[in-house]
């Protein structure tokens, strides 16, 4: 049975000392070859995707994410929206980014020895306790490719948060929009009621004179009570996408009015945030893949134990998963991960370039249907001002020039409600590149 000893022996301190040192300049030494070239990307790959070797490649998607600038125009009611959106915000993906930060600082240090202690059941029956020193030699990359998934986690987790930065700030615009546009339909419908309840005052004259019976009253009252209605739903309207505004943002924006114009971010160069996560979700993917293999690949490390009766060199051999059943297609699908992430990025692009194309062809038809509306709503005017001259001399009754108008009033209602619809779409172009946030911000 060997000794207790409460401390170990101070030649064995002295002895661990320049243990360290040595193992501390093999660290330099780490890493060991390149990865193998078997997860390089087919040819056909495009240069965001990988680098050589199934390395992933320096995109530098922060600096990208950073360079971002907002299209809001500064100081406009966009802008105002955005700002009280951002300062309201409960910060989870920001939490999320510190962690990954965090995670990548840890791996980045992952190249230094690693100590710990080391607790053994001796043959006797009884605990030997010592502390171990451990420092790879050659581990096919491994430490390598976990620094990388670390970096990459890093890129994912900023691109998550710009996606969840620009899809609040949306929100927040998409309430405003629709609370302006249903302010816009509450001003057209309430003239329109107003005037309604001028005729159906000319038609009670009428009535109590004899000159139109109680049928026309009510046919009128109808009419009037339908616009009214139409007023009620669309003030309600605004009042409840300002009161989900202001729950956004904390505070109410009562004071803010008006949309901004907005420069075509369709034909925009900058990538959408949709492909930017994919390529920093491949970089990780291939990292992660090259972790795997260097797992399965024989590896050395160095160890220095220290215990009771000193230290103790020694040398471990890592990775038998070469040995396991099925080793041969776990690695033959471990290689394929070069080749899917360049597939699953180019799909994301596809995906996303026929999104926007989608958006910008709604976009072209609604200002088409804009333009044939104003056609038919100077056509409707003409035909009210004319039914109007009719009535007057006797030609047409009452009860049509009212139909006349009502129609007017709603089609004036309907063409209100497309420059919104258009400026709802021109917003989520902007979101969908991550152009509603300065990168600087996040």
């Amino acid at each position: 049975m060997p000794r207790n000893r409460k401390n170990g022996s101070g030649n064995g301190v002295n002895y661990l000392v320049p243990a360290l040192a040595g193992l501390a300049l093999l660290a330099g030494c780490m890493g060991g070859p390149e990865a193998p070239s078997m997860l390089q990307t087919h040819e056909q790959a495009g240069p965001n995707a990988v680098g050589a070797l199934g390395q992933p490649a320096g995109s530098g998607l922060i600096g990208d994410l950073q360079a971002r600038r907002s299209v809001l125009p500064p100081g406009g009611s966009y802008a105002k929206i955005s700002d009280a959106v951002i300062q309201a915000g409960s910060g989870a993906a920001q939490a999320e980014l510190r962690v990954a930060q965090l995670k990548a600082n840890a791996q980045a240090k992952n190249w230094l020895p690693s100590i710990g202690p080391s607790v053994n059941l001796t043959s006797l029956g009884g605990l030997a306790a010592s502390l171990l020193l451990e420092q790879a030699m050659f581990d096919n990359g491994r430490r390598k490719a976990e620094r990388a998934f670390a970096s990459a986690d890093v890129e994912v987790a900023a691109v998550s948060l710009s996606t969840a930065m620009n899809q609040r700030v949306f929100d927040g615009l998409t309430y405003y929009v629709n609370a302006q546009r249903a302010r816009a339909q509450a001003t057209v419908a309430q003239a329109a009621a107003q005037k309604l309840q001028e005729f159906n005052t000319i038609m009670g004259k009428r009535v109590a004179g004899g000159l139109s019976d109680g049928s026309e009253q009510q046919v009128l009252n109808q009419r009037v009570a339908e616009m009214q209605a139409t007023v009620s739903v669309d003030l309600q309207t605004e009042a409840s996408q300002m009161a989900q505004l202001a729950a956004l943002t904390g505070q109410p924006m009562a004071g803010v009015n008006g949309l901004d114009t907005l420069p075509d971010t369709g034909k925009s160069s900058t990538e959408p945030l949709a492909v930017v996560k994919a390529r920093g979700e491949g970089a990780r993917a291939i990292a992660q893949a090259q972790m795997q293999l260097a797992g399965m690949k024989f590896g050395l490390s160095t160890t220095a134990g220290l215990d009771e009766g000193g230290v103790n060199p020694g040398l471990r051999l890592n990775g038998t998963g070469r040995l396991n059943p099925g080793a041969k297609d776990n690695i033959a699908a471990l290689q394929q991960t070069g080749d899917v992430v360049d597939r699953q990025t180019a799909e994301a692009a596809e995906t996303a370039n026929r999104r926007i194309v989608a958006l910008q062809q709604q976009k072209a038809n609604l200002a088409s249907r804009r333009a044939q509306g104003a056609e038919v709503l100077q056509q409707t005017a003409a035909n009210l001002d004319l039914f109007t001259q009719q009535y007057k001399v006797g030609r047409r009754t009452l009860l049509e020039l009212v139909g006349q108008y009502d129609a007017y009033a709603r089609l004036q209602r309907d063409q209100a409600s497309l420059g919104y619809d258009m400026a709802l779409i021109d917003l989520e172009i902007a979101r969908d590149r991550g152009l509603l946030v300065d990168g600087a911000r996040m």
